[in-house]
């Protein structure tokens, strides 16, 4: 199926010990009509809706989790439910594109976020234009990504989970969504936003390891963009090279 949903990536699968047994068949999501499950992981399973409030919709539902005390678990869960949503709507108030919050259902630990169709950035670098011979498609995406990180940090928000499958390039005007902000938290500190950058240094690294120069085509383009690149890829120079050392030691 060609479209990709705002947060599809996949995620390894939960064990039982974080899914109580009224989610194992899916929860009221898996009853409501046309609903199709598009990934399930340790933490959420997520829904694809043709029709939530009249809009196409995708629906993370996250697990309770049974080694927490109920009431304990019911109040992180909200925590980070709302935590997930206002780091969307402040993601696109910084002029990042991102899925627009529909809802936010704590009785059902759900998330209603628009769906985006289109493919991830992993698999436009694959299989795609960027993996292909167009030269020119690619150094706009892998553009588009650093500029978008930019603007993230520069108004004081990290994502925590960069990785091209979490980034969308959008069928309907080929533009760069960024999705999927469960690990979104605020700060204006150097050291959390190289993290950032070594997450994904990582990520491309992992997923992408025959294709040259994506990383650093996104960071000169994240160097570009940033007021505050400066402090932040002095940053990052450390956080790699601490990253580098625990690799060699183990």
């Amino acid at each position: 199926r060609a479209g990709v949903a705002a947060m599809a990536a996949p995620a390894p699968a939960h064990t039982d010990a974080y899914a109580p047994d009224a989610m194992a068949a899916g929860g009221a999501l898996s009853r409501v009509a046309g609903a199709s499950l598009l990934s399930q992981g340790a933490e959420a399973r997520v829904w694809e809706l043709p029709s939530f409030l009249g809009r196409h919709a995708v629906a993370k539902q996250r697990f309770a989790k049974r080694y927490r005390l109920p009431a304990l678990d019911a109040k992180l869960t909200t925590r980070r439910l709302a935590n997930e949503a206002r780091s969307l709507a402040k993601a696109r108030k910084l002029g990042v594109r991102a899925p627009a919050v529909y809802s936010v259902d704590a009785a059902e630990s759900t998330l209603y976020v628009e769906f985006v169709a289109g493919s991830t950035v992993r698999a436009f670098l694959r299989d795609g234009a960027g993996g292909g011979g167009d030269a020119a498609a690619r150094a706009r995406v892998l553009s588009a990504v650093g500029r978008a990180v930019a603007r993230l940090h520069d108004g004081g928000l990290v994502h925590g989970d960069l990785t091209t499958s979490n980034m969308i390039v959008r069928e309907a005007d080929g533009e760069l969504v960024l999705i999927d902000f469960g690990l979104a938290a605020n700060s204006t500190l150097a050291e959390d936003k190289a993290v950032d950058l070594y997450v994904l240094e990582r990520a491309v690294t992992a997923a992408h390891p025959d294709q040259k120069g994506v990383f650093e085509a996104i960071l000169a383009a994240y160097k570009a963009a940033s007021r505050q690149w400066c402090p932040t890829l002095n940053r990052f120079a450390d956080v790699r090279a601490r990253g580098r050392k625990r690799a060699m030691v183990g």
